[in-house]
């Protein structure tokens, strides 16, 4: 079994304080992707690149204290790429790593950001991204991609789908583009194997949201559809803290 487990921890430097090192030497994810580290590279002491067992591997955003990606690994990829497109690049959302059996993207989609300020901008990165995974599928390639899509897809996906509607995450724009993702070769793999309501992945700071579990499924893990037998359970850890997002994991056979 191979376990990889995505989490935006809102900031790397935050969460190491509050026990993200030893979560990860308790939990031994096979793969660890993070998302909004927040991070330089000046700014990343030894102790973060040098986790015993593991490789690891940064891209952080040209702005401070904003964005950025990280992967720690067991096995060591064949090659780890940035996305390779300069206006996304800059914000250090994209990390793609090869291995032998597939390739796994680990990526922070943008935030549209309120009255849709940044939607066009997300647009062009979310049809950057499938039309990346496109191109790798057409190789022969499996896809494992993973992150904050910063998006909940269906009402089931948040706790307050119709007050919503005109927030970033929930525009009919960024629903509209996961319909076409999950419906032309890709799978949303916790909803194959969870159905319940309630299982959310983020929670605002402000009004006990997370206590109350007022939140929404932000973080996926997705495959193209050819590879979801190899796809043994996808799970969200609600009980892990230290970020107003949970970690989300995969299991591999």
């Amino acid at each position: 079994m191979t376990k990889i487990v995505s989490w935006n921890v809102n900031g790397i430097r935050a969460v190491e304080g509050k026990g993200l090192f030893e979560w990860m030497d308790d939990f031994q994810p096979d793969i660890l992707c993070l998302q909004e580290t927040k991070a330089q590279p000046e700014q990343l002491k030894p102790h973060f690149m040098n986790r015993d067992g593991y490789s690891s591997f940064f891209i952080s955003a040209e702005k401070k204290g904003y964005s950025g990606t990280a992967l720690y690994t067991k096995v060591q990829p064949r090659s780890v790429t940035p996305l390779g497109i300069e206006e996304f690049d800059v914000e250090g959302r994209t990390l793609i790593a090869e291995y032998q059996d597939f390739t796994l993207i680990n990526c922070y989609f943008p935030n549209s950001q309120s009255e849709g300020k940044r939607l066009d901008y997300k647009i062009r990165f979310n049809q950057a991204i499938k039309s990346k995974l496109d191109t790798l599928v057409s190789e022969g390639k499996n896809i494992v991609i993973c992150g904050d899509l910063n998006v909940a897809h269906k009402p089931i996906d948040l706790t307050h789908p119709k007050n919503n509607e005109k927030n970033p995450g929930y525009l009919p724009e960024e629903r509209a583009w996961m319909d076409d993702f999950t419906e032309n070769g890709y799978t949303d793999t916790f909803r194959v194997f969870h159905k319940e309501p309630e299982q959310y992945s983020w929670w605002s700071y402000r009004m006990k949201a997370r206590e109350r579990n007022v939140g929404w499924r932000l973080d996926y893990f997705c495959v193209n559809d050819s590879f979801l037998p190899r796809v043994k359970d996808s799970l969200i850890h609600q009980e892990v803290m230290g970020s107003d997002h949970c970690p989300i994991e995969l299991i591999l056979d």
